[in-house]
């Protein structure tokens, strides 16, 4: 029984030793970060971006599938009708011309859009 005393208590003492190698080899290692001319590559990750940014990266996205989706609904109708590219820039230049088209925008396009201008 004392054996075991005698090597817990070393047991311990040895948990408490490293335990303060430990602690100081941390404390050494932040005082080196904390030094101004020190020359340590820490990753730290993707930059991030502002609430702000998200927002106008989620508008143009927005935007860019409002043209997409326009685009193909035109092709479709050109299709459907027989226009060809030709008559349809006349349409738009002439829709344009008349103020009824703002070229920095894309109508949004539904399927009941038409149905609603009647």
């Amino acid at each position: 029984m004392k054996y075991q005393k005698a090597h817990k208590q070393l047991d311990e003492r040895d948990k408490l030793r490293k335990f303060r190698e430990l602690d100081d080899a941390f404390a050494q290692a932040l005082k080196q970060l904390e030094e101004p001319g020190n020359h340590f590559d820490i990753p730290t990750g993707p930059p991030v971006r502002s609430l702000a940014d998200l927002e106008e990266q989620e508008k143009e996205s927005r935007a860019q599938e409002h043209e997409r989706l326009f685009g193909e609904r035109l092709t479709a109708l050109c299709k459907e009708y027989g226009y060809s590219a030709k008559v349809v820039k006349e349409l738009v230049e002439l829709l344009v011309h008349h103020g009824r088209w703002d070229l920095e925008t894309t109508p949004i396009v539904t399927r009941g859009d038409s149905d609603s201008q009647r």
